[in-house]
């Protein structure tokens, strides 16, 4: 097939660059690997929006991360996205050469053009932080930082460019590239092959194997994994703020916050690892965080008993520690988006608006579509609605009322919402990022077997072939009685 941008990659960068080229007259073509968008690292990052707090000055990462954070308010509005404005954080310090760090990163927000945070102690600091360990001096209160649901801010990015034409590839791995006189001629896939003009890299933890694959090139993405604690919506009330501690000279703070769905996210650690796809949680870890920094922070929090899940995610570090935002060498048409690592959720808007200049200066023109559609529809939430709401909704359609997850109140209606969606959900987990089923106390212990009835129903397939995640992953292999025999 032929396509004229070929976007490689369906994370957050990946949908944010298909979202700004769905603007114009252009076919736009996705591949991704997994079995859906958001399966990567942007399903299981802190969902924190940064606004260039902590950043160096004269970075990439800097130049992007302010000008991400003003557009991000008013797309997740746009998009229907959950997402909390300015929720503040509170960096402690126990002593007073903490206390002069806490003053010189003060000192470097002010430089990046922030200048509204503050040094608290006494009776403020309790007053903003009521939870936080009494042992604590002092803060630095940045009003600015904001949250949002990350993976579904991918999957509205996603969902907003299929509507308006672009062609999403799932289960569909780059195998090779062919290059023939400084141009890419064919990208070899595990779904046939694609004759782009233009190729944007945008492959997360693989974008220097994509790249290597093309040129000789300098840099390497180094996986960081970060590990972190989910808790019950019934701790919501022990933090008011993103609590953090000074993080170090390679990785950010660790954090206590508040997610836009009631629950608390605490974590994370940051250790190099070999590879890309080790996503295991270890128990010394895991310790080692709760002991060092959540029992310090916020004694309150249990290291278990309200943990309702911990999981892994991992950074695309790059060997420079900055974002790589560059035409290839020496192939024309060839994008690297590289070392996307925070505060790459926040920046995405910012350099989706670039990339699509760099993809103007491949030589592609960029004419506005008159039939672009701005805006996606908003997905049903029946726990968002009024009783009135909710009953109309019901008797305009039953499925709405057939409670699926009782943990997150999610009906059967918005499964069946998901799976039929402009990028559909073909496997559980998939259905959980669009709707939440899953997502609650019992993660998934009690509707996780109607939600993979549905698909299967939807589908016109067998529960055994139902995949939690990628292909392969399948939840039941056999039925009882056929096991029996």
């Amino acid at each position: 097939m032929k396509t004229d941008v070929l976007i490689i990659g369906g994370g957050v960068i990946g949908c944010a660059v298909a979202y700004e080229l769905a603007r114009y007259e252009l076919d736009v073509t996705v591949v991704e690997k997994n079995s859906d968008i958001a399966n990567g690292t942007s399903k299981a990052n802190s969902g924190i929006c940064h606004n260039g707090m902590g950043e160096k000055p004269g970075t990439i990462c800097s130049s992007y991360v302010t000008r991400g954070y003003a557009l991000m308010k008013d797309l997740c509005e746009q998009l229907y996205v959950p997402y909390s404005h300015c929720v503040g954080s509170v960096t402690a310090a126990f002593n007073d050469e903490e206390l002069k760090k806490l003053e010189r990163a003060k000192m470097a927000g002010e430089m990046l053009g922030i200048h509204d945070t503050r040094i608290v102690h006494g009776d403020e600091l309790f007053d903003l932080e009521p939870g936080l360990n009494r042992a604590v001096k002092y803060a630095l209160y940045n009003p600015g930082l904001s949250t949002v649901s990350s993976y579904e801010l991918t999957i509205a990015l996603g969902e907003s460019a299929a509507i308006n034409g672009v062609h999403f590839l799932l289960d569909c791995a780059v195998t090779s590239i062919e290059c023939s006189g400084g141009k890419v001629e064919c990208v070899r896939t595990t779904r046939g092959d694609i004759q782009p003009q233009v190729v944007i890299n945008a492959a997360g933890l693989y974008a220097d194997r994509i790249a290597a694959m093309v040129e000789e090139i300098d840099f390497e993405i180094r996986p960081r994994k970060g590990e972190y604690f989910l808790y019950d919506k019934k701790c919501r009330g022990a933090i008011r703020h993103i609590v953090s501690d000074l993080g170090s000279e390679h990785s950010k703070a660790m954090i206590i916050a508040p997610t836009v769905h009631g629950n608390i996210l605490a974590g994370s650690s940051a250790t190099m690892i070999e590879r890309k796809d080790d996503l295991a949680t270890h128990g010394d870890k895991l310790d080692m965080i709760y002991d060092t920094f959540i029992s310090r922070m916020i004694p309150a929090l249990p290291r278990a008993g309200q943990v309702i899940t911990t999981f892994a995610g991992n950074r695309a570090a790059a060997t420079s520690e900055d974002f790589i935002i560059q035409h290839a060498r020496t192939v024309k048409g060839f994008i690297n988006l590289a070392g996307m690592q925070s505060p790459a959720l926040t920046s995405a808007p910012a350099i989706a608006q670039d990339t699509a200049e760099m993809v103007a200066e491949c030589g592609l023109k960029l004419t506005p579509r008159k039939d672009y559609k701005p805006f996606r529809p908003k997905p049903v939430r029946i726990s968002e609605l009024t009783p009135d709401e909710l009953n109309a909704l019901i008797r305009r359609n039953p499925d709405y009322g057939e409670i699926i997850c009782r943990c997150e109140t999610i009906s059967k209606g918005e499964i069946l919402d998901a799976i039929r969606s402009p990028i559909p959900a073909f496997t559980v987990d998939a259905v959980k990022r669009r709707t939440r089923a899953g997502m609650g106390r019992c993660q998934g212990g009690f509707c996780g077997p109607r939600v993979m009835d549905i698909i299967a129903r939807e589908l016109g397939k067998d529960m055994t072939a139902v995949n939690k995640s990628n292909q392969g992953s399948y939840m039941v292999v056999s039925r009882t009685k056929e096991a029996q025999k």
